[in-house]
């Protein structure tokens, strides 16, 4: 499809067309329990003039700072032109997963965080475009065209079915790759469907892109977990490569005294368990796959909850605690607004449904006799960069005090926990138990540690074995496993039929 501009727009559309976000759920039925998502979509009409405040800059930064680097002014201005099937096969050119992006990804720290009219005029609203670009065409019959594609005869097996692996897989089918997905999870989508609430991304759309992924030949066996149902040597047997999309599910140990209380919970497993009980997968929850022991959900209507951590993950905790009947809802954070990680969409968001934000706070412990009561904290101030050039939150002497909690979730990120399976199979890991590749693109096509010219992207220390995603990067966006997932199967393809 032809990537340059595309003419007959009005000018100056953005001087008389305010920037405007799609309809919200109003507050009071989230915080009664809403779990619909909050954003609802744009109409044609909505949709063809949000889109057409693009200036199509010479440049365009939005592009350039999204890392699949989507070919964002192009599809804007079919959107505009009401040409929503060829606007959808433009998204796919670049993104496998779309409709997913749109809706999840930090928008105000990607693209529209860097359009031109961010700067006075309001952001083109890019991400709810994108999101009404693909259901549009969805509901509307379109699909992904592989009438060009031949098969190869090669096949790979994907683990995970997590952004990674759906990437992987979208990128070999239209390979002429044939793609088989374990999964141990009981539906595709990993974290996309467990560990993000409906009320940011609703099952539905899962339910959707597993029926493209159907057509477009991708094969899924669900509920197979690789080490305990059936091995990687099998594996290595029965297709041609193989691709590590499993993800970073091991929750960051504060080493916090206390955390052995009742009711402190991991904020992953809470995530989780309830995503499972929301969606009616399993009305009274289930065993996590990942964690030994049944994690029971405490009731937590007029509980005091306290979420310990400032990235997205922390709020989505603060937002599912709101809906699921807190009384009172704290966010603690050891550094100031500026420096939390979240995205400062959900921040506003949480602190419109009533979460309490308490910053420059350092959680010491956690306190109680058998069940926790409460945090102690101590205020801090900004000091000198650590390693990678974040101030230091350093504790003001003295300054300790107590915070009244009957719940407290623990959200200081993931870590890598890398199968012991690997090890046996000449796949090497990094110090922190990132899975090591030989050859990583990111900009300016660097590779990292370790990269040889003759190394194909996000390929291991196993020939025919690839890995992508959380596993090999840590913890992340959406967007990012996406786009590894994508680049990895572009490796596969090159070994496999050169």
């Amino acid at each position: 499809m032809d990537k340059k501009p595309l003419i007959g727009k009005p000018a100056f559309l953005f001087r008389e067309q305010p920037r405007q976000m799609p309809p919200r759920i109003p507050l009071a039925l989230r915080q009664d329990g809403d779990w619909s998502e909050l954003y609802g979509r744009f109409d044609h009409a909505e949709a063809k003039h949000q889109a057409g405040r693009c200036l199509d800059c010479g440049n365009p930064y939005c592009s350039w700072k999204c890392p699949l680097h989507n070919y964002i002014p192009q599809w804007l201005e079919l959107a505009r032109q009401g040409r929503v099937h060829e606007a959808a096969a433009l998204c796919h050119e670049t993104n496998p997963l779309p409709e997913i992006c749109g809706r999840v990804c930090p928008q105000d720290r990607l693209c529209e965080g860097s359009c031109t009219l961010n700067d006075g005029f309001g952001a083109v609203t890019i991400g709810a475009i994108e999101k009404y670009i693909v259901d549009a065409a969805l509901a509307d019959g379109w699909k992904p065209d592989l009438s060009s594609v031949v098969s190869t005869g090669k096949r790979v097996a994907v683990i995970g079915a997590g952004p990674a692996g759906l990437s992987c897989a979208d990128r070999l089918a239209r390979a002429g790759v044939h793609a088989t997905v374990f999964d141990r999870y009981e539906a595709i989508g990993g974290l996309l469907h467990f560990g993000i609430p409906s009320f940011k991304l609703d099952k539905s759309v899962m339910v959707a892109r597993r029926e493209v992924l159907d057509d477009m030949g991708v094969e899924f066996r669900l509920g197979v977990e690789i080490g305990r149902d059936i091995d990687l040597d099998t594996l290595l047997a029965d297709f041609d490569a193989v691709f590590l999309g499993i993800g970073s599910y091991r929750y960051t140990d504060g080493g916090l005294p206390g955390q052995d209380l009742a009711n402190v919970l991991p904020a992953l497993p809470f995530l989780v368990q309830n995503g499972r009980i929301v969606s009616g997968l399993h009305p009274e929850g289930a065993p996590i796959a990942g964690w030994e022991d049944h994690i029971a959900l405490p009731d937590l209507k007029g509980k005091r909850v306290v979420v310990l951590g400032g990235g997205d993950t922390g709020m989505d905790c603060v937002r599912s605690a709101v809906r699921l009947g807190a009384a009172r809802v704290s966010c603690v954070y050891r550094r100031d607004e500026a420096n939390m990680p979240g995205s400062a969409r959900e921040v506003a968001n949480a602190r419109e449904e009533g979460v309490q934000f308490l910053f420059n706070r350092q959680p010491l412990a956690l306190l109680g006799d058998e069940s926790v009561e409460g945090v102690r904290v101590a205020d801090t101030v900004l000091g000198e960069p650590d390693a990678r050039g974040r101030q230091r939150a350093e504790i003001v002497p003295g300054s300790e005090s107590v915070l009244a909690a009957d719940v407290v979730i623990i959200a200081f990120g993931f870590q890598p926990d890398p199968p012991e399976w690997l090890a046996a199979h000449g796949i090497e890991l990094e110090r922190d138990g990132r899975i090591r590749v030989l050859a990583q693109p990111q900009a300016g096509c660097a590779s990292r540690r370790g990269a040889t010219t003759t190394a194909l992207p996000f390929q291991t220390t196993h020939p025919r074995v690839f890995a992508g995603g959380d596993g090999v990067r840590g913890a992340d966006l959406v967007v990012t496993a996406a786009y590894e997932g994508r680049e990895a199967a572009a490796g596969i393809v090159k070994l496999l039929c050169g």
